[in-house]
């Protein structure tokens, strides 16, 4: 039976997502075209062999908008016979675009595809594909849910409220992200899996952006714990009254600008062109979870993961749980019984950012580089969604 290997995966370093952001000069279609470009010109793949390019997106309007994965192929300089698609699955967009590369590489349809992620949230920002005008939820959902659902930043209000995080526990966290992270820029950990965007200042002088700008080394405790709460609502503390109101932006990932991408194939094609396979695809798991905490999806997508690859999580070596709002990774260690030195371990998206359609493939690279530089085996990665959805995959070094 064939094996769907990673040969490669690669992210930009981050921007902040907003006016002035490392990245907010660069056209979203370009960040990704030149993401893809680097990852078959560092491998030395003729494009023409890329069976399809799997993309993930969430905000598809805009400069984001009609298949913004095919215009970055064409960007990108590839054969116009190589196709291109787009995958929305909130947060987790471009693992799923991952996981349908993978998906098709055991099921014979590709040998070779590229799996990869953008968000310019600079330049669209979050919204804008219902600014548009009408009601994307329906009659029908709203019967189901008379009482209404709520954005993800309740839904982590709720979170940290039913498991009784308290405001400390959740700065402690955050501080512990940017700590890891620095440390990791400053070890060099980052080097192999990050590819310059050449960007142009104010002044017109152009340079190359290879350093995640999100991160902040010098953040404490003390200094998170003087910043207010950013979703209090008088009327939701009045529907859920165990909230505390403890997310705060110190606590939530940033707005960020970034792309990334994998070269996914069989394993019987990297070894026919010369390419060393670094990682398998070992088990997926993608589920629903309840709409309202719709952030809690990681733990039941790790749980069938697991039971799937047969594994325990003692056997995972590192994992990566994408911190949209520090109480999901913490909510999903102590439901998981997971060891917290092994959870992202390079600091995660509270420090690291957080650039939605990019996220997917960027974990992947970073777990994949732990796992190498660690003399690990096993990683598994899992990220929420927005409408209470998640998806789990554990990779193997090979």
């Amino acid at each position: 039976m064939t094996s769907a290997v990673i040969v490669d995966a690669i992210r930009t370093a981050s921007g902040r997502g907003k006016p002035g952001g490392a990245l907010s000069g660069v056209h979203p279609v370009d960040l990704l075209a030149g993401t893809i470009r680097a990852l078959v010109d560092r491998n030395g793949l003729d494009p023409a062999l890329v069976d399809d390019v799997i993309g993930g997106c969430v905000t598809q309007a805009g400069e984001q908008g009609l298949n913004i994965t095919r215009n970055a192929v064409l960007a990108a300089g590839f054969p116009e016979s190589v196709p291109g698609t787009s995958v929305d699955r909130q947060c987790g967009s471009s693992q799923q675009a991952a996981s349908f590369a993978a998906y098709g590489v055991l099921a014979g349809a590709y040998d070779i595809v590229i799996a990869c992620g953008v968000e310019s949230m600079s330049r669209v920002p979050m919204g804008t594909s219902v600014m548009v005008g009408g009601d994307p939820f329906a009659a029908l959902r709203a019967e189901r849910y008379p009482e209404g659902l709520v954005g993800q930043g309740i839904s982590a209000e709720l979170i940290a409220g039913r498991w009784k995080l308290d405001r400390a526990a959740l700065d402690e966290f955050s501080a512990r992200s940017h700590a890891r992270a620095a440390q990791a820029i400053a070890d060099g950990a980052f080097a192999n899996e990050i590819v310059p965007v050449k960007v142009t200042g104010p002044d017109g002088t152009v340079s190359e952006h290879t350093v995640d700008q999100t991160v902040r080394a010098g953040t404490t405790v003390e200094g998170l714990g003087a910043l207010k709460p950013s979703f209090y609502d008088p009327s939701y503390a009045q529907r859920f009254p165990e909230i505390g109101w403890h997310i705060t932006p110190g606590n939530s990932s940033p707005l960020t600008d970034g792309a990334s991408a994998a070269l996914i194939m069989s394993e019987e094609k990297a070894r026919a062109l010369g390419l060393k396979p670094r990682a398998r695809f070992h088990s997926f798991a993608v589920t629903g979870s309840d709409p309202l905490l719709m952030l809690t999806g990681v733990i039941p997508a790790t749980q069938k993961v697991l039971a799937r690859a047969g594994l325990s999580i003692g056997d995972i070596d590192a994992y990566e749980v994408n911190e949209a709002f520090a109480p999901v990774p913490l909510v999903w260690q102590s439901e998981i019984g997971a060891d917290p030195e092994k959870l992202n371990p390079r600091g995660g998206a509270i420090a690291l950012g957080h650039p939605l359609g990019a996220s997917g493939t960027k974990l992947l690279a970073t777990l994949l580089n732990h796992l190498e530089q660690t003399g690990g085996r096993y990683g598994l990665q899992t990220m929420c969604e927005g409408g209470g959805m998640a998806n789990a995959t554990i990779i193997e070094v090979l």
